[in-house]
């Protein structure tokens, strides 16, 4: 296929290059597609070779030889190329690098008094940003590549050291950590190499039209394995289901295939559509009004939400609340991974900016979840309360329910949650950097105010050896965040509770629900 114009295709041939190759790349008889930057011109065919920074292809009118600085390369075949100057460059999850990552660079930058030239690389999903000094005005001081596929291309490229920081939607893997080990990157799950930086929902979505309002898990499992194909089999209007998922190496796909199948153990069906990005998610579910299919929170794109549903009857909206607790059923942690036996000063800098409170602004402008504080009033129009009523029938948990109902009504949550491992009370790593910016929050706070640690468990054991396990985590999670903050809080009244396994926030019928319910949640209330 050949889609050119002579004016262009004077300019693409002629054009001087601005980039290089690492090492030449030749391939015999590989399809490829070049496209150019603009969109408006596209080649298809063999490639010969890529020397110089000029692709040399072959195609049904002939051999051209065209350069890479005006075209980006789509195909397995297409060689590997990164910015001659890029002091930073970025790879993986291209849920982080396309929706997040270029909005995160221009905030650093305006940090240090630059700012940032976004263009697009020469590879599909590649994005190169300049950092031009004097707020805009001066000259180029540094680059940044990012290169938006896979979380597991993310690990792969620190492997190799083809990247200096790994983005990822999911934590990395105990076999990819042993490889990056042996290659002499360190311990990649230690507080130097990997980091938070946000979260974010997976988020079912549908056809504005879409009468539906909520889906369980055991629907979508059905839809999605082809046993359910119209939306009248679910409450929903006389219309066939159009579901779309992404490519099987995808970690938000990984995510949503484990939750939805839990049960089941199945798996989707090989029938069902294939698309690359969240951004083609929502446009394939917004074109078909019998589509449904799965995003990032910040890819919605004018798409309906779906309300979920688990499988011992939760049901939870996909708000940014939710998403912060880590209490929605697809949640997932947005990570930065690097090297430590080779980190540049600006990417270092890059990370502590990343994970401050500066970004959150930022990271909330994207679209994405940040990691600062929310609060929320709660009250009985709430699933969490319709859950506790409806939960148990023993009148000693009757009694200590209506005493958390009680409690809760005088309260409003904020939505640092802190987790622990089965039977531990020390808090996860995560958990420390959440402390830390609840301080912050907590400080500002009006004098007199009050603050309640509260604990709750997964029902392992006993009911009241889970009740006593709760009240010692709220204490122990009380004593690290005033020691933490080194008595910046005594502006605030502390107080411990703790109410086991009561008001469960997910299933505890597996590992992940059963680390979701062990839980020490902050509430707060201020003097009238």
């Amino acid at each position: 296929m050949l889609k050119l114009n002579k004016k262009l295709l004077t300019g693409l041939l002629t054009a001087a290059t601005c980039l290089t190759v690492g090492t030449s790349v030749s391939a015999q008889d590989a399809q490829i597609n070049l496209k150019s930057v603009d969109g408006s011109a596209s080649l298809q065919g063999n490639l010969i070779e890529f020397v110089d920074g000029f692709y040399t292809i072959d195609t049904d009118l002939g051999r051209f030889r065209v350069s890479a600085a005006r075209m980006t390369c789509e195909g397995d075949a297409c060689p590997t190329i990164i910015a001659s100057d890029a002091n930073v460059i970025f790879a993986g999850s291209d849920t982080i690098g396309l929706g997040l990552m270029p909005l995160l660079l221009t905030g650093f930058a305006n940090t240090q008094g630059a700012e940032i030239d976004v263009r697009n690389g020469t590879q599909a999903g590649e994005v190169i940003a300049d950092v031009i000094g004097d707020e805009g005005f001066g000259d180029k001081i540094g680059q940044y590549l990012i290169s938006s596929k896979t979380s597991s291309a993310a690990f792969t490229a620190l492997a190799d050291k083809s990247a200096t920081i790994g983005m990822a939607s999911r934590r990395i893997t105990r076999d990819e950590a042993r490889i990056l080990k042996t290659a002499g990157a360190g311990s990649m799950v230690s507080a130097d190499s990997e980091r938070v930086i946000a979260v974010d929902s997976i988020v079912v979505i549908v056809h504005p039209s879409n009468p539906v309002s909520r889906i369980s898990f055991e629907q979508l499992a059905a839809i999605y394995s082809g046993e359910i194909s119209n939306w009248n089999q679910i409450g929903g209007s006389d219309q066939v289901i159009a579901p779309f998922t992404r490519s099987e190496n995808s970690a938000t796909r990984g995510t949503f295939e484990r939750a939805i199948f839990a049960q089941s153990r199945g798996k989707i069906g090989s029938s069902i559509e294939s698309v690359g990005t969240n951004n083609d998610m929502a446009a394939a579910v917004n074109a078909d009004q019998g589509g449904i299919g799965y995003v990032g929170f910040a890819f919605q794109r004018g798409a309906k939400p779906l309300n979920l549903t688990n499988t011992c009857g939760i049901t939870v909206s996909p708000t940014t609340f939710s998403a912060k607790t880590e209490e929605y059923p697809m949640g997932q942690r947005m990570y930065l991974y690097n090297r430590t036996d080779n980190l540049p000063t600006e990417a270092s800098d890059f990370l502590a900016y990343a994970q401050s409170q500066d970004a959150d602004g930022v990271i909330a402008k994207s679209g994405f979840i940040d990691l600062g504080v929310e609060r929320l009033s709660q009250n009985f129009t709430g699933n969490r309360m319709q859950e506790i009523i409806n939960n148990t029938s023993d009148q000693f948990e009757l009694g200590l329910m209506r005493e958390l109902l009680v409690e809760m009504l005088q309260w409003e949550r904020l939505s640092t949650t802190l987790r622990f491992k089965s039977g531990s009370s020390r808090l996860d790593r995560k958990a420390e950097n959440d402390v830390k910016r609840l301080i912050d929050y907590l400080e500002s706070l009006p004098l007199g105010a009050e603050v309640a640690v509260v604990g709750f468990t997964d029902s392992d054991g006993a009911f009241e050896a889970n009740r006593g396990l709760s009240i010692n985590r709220s204490a122990e999670a009380a004593k690290a965040i005033q020691a933490l903050a080194a008595g910046r809080l005594s502006n605030v009244k502390f107080v411990s509770k703790g109410f086991g396994e009561l008001s469960p926030a997910a299933c505890n019928t597996s590992g992940a629900g059963k680390a979701i319910n062990r839980r020490v949640e902050v509430w707060v209330r201020t003097p009238s």
